[in-house]
């Protein structure tokens, strides 16, 4: 048995894992890393290359959050139920989406379209969720409870190392190997084109190398850790063949989902009449969408039908009350780099360049420095990756997390004061440190309150607290700049400091298993 593979044990509970192991299970997050950070720095840039109005970027963003929404719970779901001898629980996703993630990325840059590239993300997205979802439940499986604060740092190293390396590479394109950063219009610059042509194999490399080096515990194994764990807590042991009563009784449910139903539809309205931004029949449609779902498993309850639909549903009304205290963290946490990411590349142009034209030499030395300080802070996430663990040893898991928050507030509040834009790698600083603890300390805090049989799925829903907030940045961040802002993208960054400093208070008030 390989140094990557969980012993097969013959004790109760789970086995420390050797640093080894720890790595190979982690490598995949590497790619998947790639892939956001390609993302995440160039879409804006081949939206606004395609001719999108910086007011409209958050709009065309919209892909990105409602395909985890969908996606993630889904395949939660699907993986604590799949079992392979060959690839286990979650490998098989992680195949899979590394696949399509691959050929999205080769298609995006050569999207002839906004449209199109809207398309492309949508896709691009939805594939790196598939990948991106299991991962998560795959150091909830495989680490004992004191291990997985390392596990999850061990993810925040390899999506800091991914990053960079994304991040920087149509930079590093330009600079070293003197391949063009600007083109006609409507046209995505050759630095980008083959930067996503590197991501797709890197990504799809870094995957495989966890599928091959890493192996999975099966169900029942995993049935004696809980058990053994239920024991310890003096709890009722998890019966795989119990049947779970609804979370709602059916008339709670149908209930519930018309009111949810008859706000939202009373929103769609309300924006149609008053001719309000179009961006808010997003918002509108969600809430409209989630009261049919539940009134949908109200009926399903009440036929005494039970499907994937009514056990993820019903998983979401029983979630445990720490997940619950996380959900606020997460809310803040990520509406402030959803900001980030859509904003910072027409913040640093127009700002610290001067120029909004995506066809002038100015626009795009100053895109190009945007993706070196995405590289910076992601540098510094896989740096403080290692540091996260001891800190929490000794402050707690929470107050850590509040701590690293507010030092990604302060960088967000540096990136608004600095005008020179050499300087704005040091408020990149405290961002990386916020990056490397969102990506870690939640799910480590998490995973010790979930049962081993809904890993899976509770992580997907968990991404609901992730999605959301980018919903609403997506949503309402464009119609505030607007109207308050006169369209200034860089107030999108002092808004996103003020929800770092929100998330850092509702940690302190999270309720650890």
């Amino acid at each position: 048995m390989s140094s990557a593979t969980p012993a097969a044990p013959l004790l109760d509970q789970r086995p420390r894992l050797s640093g080894l192991a720890i790595w190979n299970m982690c490598v995949g997050f590497f790619g998947i890393q790639i892939g956001f950070g390609l993302q995440n720095a160039n879409t804006s840039r081949i939206f606004q290359t395609l001719g999108a109005e910086v007011d409209s970027l958050a709009i065309l963003w919209i892909a990105a959050p409602l395909t985890g929404l969908l996606v993630q719970p889904i395949i939660g779901h699907l993986s604590d139920k799949t079992w392979s001898r060959r690839l286990g629980r979650r490998r098989p996703y992680f195949l899979v989406g590394a696949i399509l993630t691959s050929l999205a990325l080769v298609a995006m840059p050569n999207s002839p379209t906004l449209w199109f590239a809207a398309a492309m993300l949508w896709i691009m997205d939805a594939s790196i969720n598939i990948t991106m979802e299991p991962f998560r439940a795959f150091v909830g499986d495989n680490l004992p409870d004191e291990q997985r604060t390392t596990g999850f740092a061990m993810q925040s190293f390899f999506i800091g190392t991914g990053a960079v390396f994304a991040s920087c590479l149509p930079w590093l394109l330009s600079n070293v190997f003197q391949v063009a950063s600007t083109a006609p219009e409507g046209v995505v610059p050759d630095t980008v084109r083959i930067a996503f042509y590197v991501g797709a194999a890197g990504l799809f490399a870094a995957v495989l190398w966890t599928v091959l080096f890493s192996r999975e515990y099966s169900p029942s194994q995993l049935d004696a850790f809980e058990a053994h764990r239920a024991r310890l807590a003096g709890e009722q042991a998890f019966d795989p063949a119990r049947k779970d009563a609804p979370a709602r009784t059916p008339r709670a449910y149908l209930l519930g989902g018309l009111l949810w139903l008859l706000v939202g539809g009373a929103a769609v309205y309300g924006v149609w009449a008053f001719g309000v931004e179009k961006e808010l029949y997003i918002f509108s449609g969600f809430v409209a969408g989630f009261g049919l779902l539940q009134m949908v498993v109200g009926a399903l309850h009440a036929a005494r039908t039970v499907n994937g639909i009514t056990e993820v549903v019903d998983d979401i009304f029983r979630m445990p009350r720490t997940m619950a205290d996380l959900a606020v963290v997460q809310f803040f946490s990520w509406f402030a780099l959803f900001a980030m990411w859509i904003y910072t590349t027409a913040a640093v142009t127009s700002v610290h360049y001067g120029s909004s034209d995506p066809t002038s030499a100015a626009y795009n030395a100053g895109a190009d420095w945007v993706g070196v300080l995405f590289g910076v802070y992601n540098g510094v996430a896989a740096l403080a990756a290692f540091a996260i663990p001891v800190v929490a040893r000794r402050t707690g898991r929470k107050g850590a997390h509040a701590l690293n928050l507010l030092l990604g507030a302060a960088g967000f509040a540096g990136i608004f004061l600095i005008r020179d834009p050499q300087l704005l790698w040091l408020p990149m600083i405290g961002v990386g440190i916020a990056w490397a603890s969102i990506l870690s300390m939640p799910y480590a805090i998490l995973s010790g309150a979930l049962p081993a049989r809904k890993m899976g799925v509770y992580m997907g829903v968990f991404n609901i607290f992730i999605v959301l907030p980018q919903l609403v940045a997506a949503t309402l961040l464009g119609l505030v700049l607007k109207y308050l802002f006169d369209g200034q993208a860089i107030y999108a960054l002092l808004i996103g400091a003020i929800a770092f400093v929100l998330a850092a208070l509702a940690a302190l008030r999270v309720r650890e298993h």
